[in-house]
């Protein structure tokens, strides 16, 4: 989920080539990645390690995929949602079905303007029907916080009986950190009084981590892998960190990484792979728009979205894969075989688990089918590709079994 464009068009050469530090907030993690080795550069409005000096990027990213790893998502958007009414405030918004929602389980959704675009994507976890919380984009934070805002105040305005309060937090009031890899939930078990075995994907419970009182922990992330993102006071963030990181397992990774590893998974960059002009339908992500939100039609945009999903459109988000040339970047040419335009890359990046290059980009609709050959003009050069499914590499999320009958 959940960033913007900055780490997308090579991000990592031009951060490192200023040799300068931008001024920007930092998380109350600021100093531990500076002790840590962290190459701290300026994304979305904040301090944050792009890698640390133990790691280069392409390790910290294999170590994520075959052990675990502790990303600071401190600068995501953490918000408090309580009062009666809160499911039909947050409803006009989004297109989620909050109301059949279970408690305690999370859902990715996103806010939607009148023409069907994206403003943003976000997770809401119902604790109940009147307590909902939030965690979205970052360097979305201001028009978030209005979008928020302005709809809670029309909600009023049409329900006087409503006592809904909004809580926004800063970094230094809560952290957030991400546990994710195939050994995280082994690490984890050992400091908790949560049963992970019983906290699925996309769920969420209050748990102790170590000697930390109630931390929200959900188990999701963006790189593919099994994992957590934990939310707790930002005065006790180091010390959750340090206790997580007793286990060899277990390191910290930084911005870089941790884009690689979500195009790795398939997952969209906001900023890049979509945004106020791209639809979900565009984007392919029909699927955030609930069947019962689809009946209803009460969300921003839904006569454009719902057309769209009746009668297709004109563009897609298709994963390509090549296998030689450079990797294709943000704003690379995608070309058909008579040397015309069909569509442009939004994200790309050599895939360290594949030892191939991977992009993802819209293509014109016609051309969208898997197993598309198509051509990525980079610097005037013409290099092979093929439209691929997605995620690239198999995620490993841990969910709930199917039952049989």
């Amino acid at each position: 989920m959940w960033t913007r464009r900055v780490i997308c068009k090579n991000v990592l050469q031009r951060c490192f080539s200023s040799g300068k530090q931008s001024k920007g907030e930092k998380t109350a993690l600021y100093d531990f990645h500076v002790e840590k080795g962290g190459k701290i550069v300026n994304f979305g409005g904040f301090l944050l390690p792009v890698q640390y000096s133990d790691l280069s990027i392409t390790a910290s990213h294999i170590h994520t995929r075959t052990k675990a790893s502790i990303f600071d998502v401190s600068h995501m958007l953490q918000t408090e949602v309580k009062g009666n009414h809160s499911l039909e405030y947050l409803e006009s918004i989004c297109t989620a079905d909050l109301k059949n929602l279970q408690n305690n389980s999370s859902v990715l959704t996103i806010f939607t303007n009148e023409k069907g675009g994206i403003y943003d994507d976000l997770i809401i976890t119902k604790i109940a029907n009147d307590h909902l919380y939030i965690v979205s984009n970052a360097a979305m934070k201001e028009q978030d916080q209005q979008i928020l805002t302005t709809a809670l105040q029309n909600y009023k305005t049409r329900n006087s009986n409503c006592n809904i309060d909004l809580k926004f937090f800063s970094p230094l009031e809560k952290g957030l950190l991400a546990l994710q890899g195939p050994k995280a939930a082994e690490n984890l078990q050992k400091l908790t009084d949560v049963d992970l075995q019983k906290l699925y994907f996309m769920t969420s419970t209050i748990g102790r981590v170590g000697n930390v009182e109630n931390c929200r922990i959900t188990r999701c992330g963006y790189t593919g892998e099994d994992g957590f993102e934990i939310s707790m006071p930002a005065e006790r963030q180091r010390e959750v960190a340090e206790t997580l990181l007793r286990d060899e397992n277990v390191k910290m990774a930084g911005l870089g990484a941790r884009d690689t590893l979500r195009l790795e998974a398939g997952l969209c960059l906001y900023g890049s792979d979509m945004d106020q002009s791209t639809t979900p339908v565009e984007a392919a992500l029909t699927w955030l728009v609930s069947k019962s939100r689809r009946e209803k039609q009460n969300f921003p945009g839904a006569q454009t979205i719902i057309d769209q999903i009746k009668n297709g459109c004109l563009r897609k988000r298709v994963g390509i894969i090549s296998e030689a040339g450079p990797p294709a970047r943000y704003g690379t040419k995608i070309v058909n075989e008579n040397n015309e335009q069909i569509g442009d890359i939004t994200s790309g990046c050599p895939a360290p688990t594949l030892g191939k290059n991977i992009s993802m980009g819209y293509i014109q609709t016609e051309n969208s089918k898997i197993g598309t050959k198509i051509s990525l003009r980079i610097r005037d050069k013409l290099y092979n590709g093929v439209v691929t499914k997605m995620p690239f590499v198999v995620s490993h999320y841990y969910n709930k079994p199917k039952t049989t009958l």
